[in-house]
């Protein structure tokens, strides 16, 4: 049973998410999303969905858990073709990502009540509920155990500094993990907190984080021939190593840039590739002006659309690549790949309150990693310092030495990007571990279902 607060709130909540709604930025979009989800699903379903086929419902939060989920949904519908693949997601930055999965419907999750998760379920008709990483949600659960939908959680963890630990949260989710089915924890410390709150311990099974495979398959489809990796690779004359500043925060372009300004100062030569959490026309600008001041008013600045229209005519008149010296990258989605030509990755967000982006693409393809100070939510972040593939900074001297010993010692940057993605390489295999639970859980053995 959700508690009745946790129902009421929901209620409450919802003429204020109306007016949310009208607004224009991913908040509002990501409440619009939620607001008409159900009724999506229903009108998916009377036109799609066929029951005589069983469906997964998959959910993720946003695009990290989305990682996670995508690669398990991927192997699943190569398994079970005939299936069908319901996907749901809870962040506007989701979005994007999940027009590329393998499913018959991808859109927002319900809004958490008795009403619209249940009507939910009545349309998707799914035959098994399954969540990703954290991203449990109460109502939901309890609705499809009502109506005897099997319900699993996938790369199950619970980082220390996680606020589901907490007495509140407790409180709020323990009816949902006692209800879960079983439960594919990334590691056995994650296994036993997830026990303590509530989850049975005969329906716990360590499985391993499924990240590691999405990154490594991204990794391995990497185009070097895509216009923005030519762009940014060019021909090759430029040998001077390329540092690859990722999902940015003010905070961290506030160190990161005096810090290689130092170092620029200094005599090491580099380029610089920028690609801030929120590219817009103005930060962009600000970026700029940022890059000026610090590595110097001469410094060749463009865009990351500027040098694929530039390498382009290049390419078309035979003529030589585009100089530059720091790109800023005006749009979403190409990270993961931008990190190919990297020589050393700065990941942003560990030195935001919000905490640490995802270290584990620049590792898949072997480059070493920097990062600020709030990485404690983090695991991968963790095995790679453990590993040797990563650095921490707490300020802007620590990230310029950091710097300095990779920049300047290509030796000692090639055994920590070997490090790195030596740390991924283990870690491969949990995206099947994890299919096979849920397969277990739709189609036991013949031993299990006939005891």
């Amino acid at each position: 049973m959700t508690p009745l607060w946790y129902r009421a709130a929901w209620a409450l909540a919802r003429p204020l998410a109306l007016v949310v709604s009208r607004g224009e930025g991913k908040l509002a979009r990501a409440v619009r999303g939620h607001l008409a989800a159900t009724a999506a699903i229903e009108a998916w379903a009377a036109a799609h969905r066929e029951p005589a086929r069983p469906l997964m419902w998959l959910h993720a939060a946003s695009v990290g858990e989305g990682r996670q989920a995508e690669v398990v949904l991927r192997l699943l519908r190569a398994a079970r073709p005939a299936w069908q693949y319901l996907y749901t997601f809870t962040s506007a930055s989701a979005e994007r990502l999940s027009t590329s999965f393998p499913v018959d419907f991808a859109g927002y999750a319900p809004p958490d009540t008795e009403g619209d998760a249940g009507r939910a379920l009545d349309a998707a008709r799914p035959s098994l509920l399954g969540f990703t990483a954290n991203d449990v949600w109460p109502e939901l659960v309890r609705q499809a155990v009502r109506r005897r939908v099997r319900t699993a959680l996938v790369s199950a963890n619970l980082s220390a500094g996680s606020s589901r630990r907490g007495r509140f949260a407790r409180a709020l989710l323990g009816p949902a993990y006692v209800a879960l089915d079983v439960v594919g924890a990334i590691d056995a410390a994650d296994a036993e907190q997830l026990v303590r709150l509530g989850v049975r311990r005969e329906r716990v099974r360590v499985t391993g984080d499924s990240r590691h495979d999405a990154a490594a398959a991204r990794a391995a489809a990497v185009d070097r021939a895509s216009p923005h990796l030519r762009a940014l690779a060019g021909d090759g004359t430029d040998r001077r190593p390329i540092v690859v500043a990722g999902s940015t925060w003010p905070s961290d372009e506030a160190r990161l840039f005096p810090a290689l300004g130092a170092l620029r100062r200094g005599g090491l030569a580099f380029r610089l590739v920028v690609a801030p959490h929120e590219p817009a026309p103005e930060h962009l600008c600000a970026l700029e002006r940022a890059a000026r001041t610090a590595l110097g008013a001469d410094v060749v600045v463009a865009t990351l659309g500027e040098l694929e229209a530039a390498a382009g005519e290049a390419a078309t008149d035979a003529g030589l690549d585009p100089p530059w010296d720091v790109c800023l990258v005006d749009r979403v989605g190409v990270l993961a790949e931008l990190y190919a030509v990297a020589a050393l990755a700065y990941v942003g967000g560990g030195f935001h309150r919000q905490g640490l982006h995802s270290v584990i693409e620049p590792a898949a393809l072997g480059v070493p990693v920097l990062f600020g100070p709030r990485f404690a939510a983090s695991r991968d972040a963790k095995l790679l310092l453990d590993a040797g593939g990563a650095v921490t900074a707490t300020d802007r001297t620590t990230l310029e030495r950091a710097a300095r010993a990779w920049l300047a010692n290509d030796t000692a940057r090639a055994t920590a990007g070997a490090a790195a993605r030596a740390v991924v390489e283990r870690g491969l295999g949990a995206a099947e571990r994890s299919v096979g639970l849920l397969l277990d859980l739709l189609e036991p053995p013949a031993d299990q279902s006939t005891s």
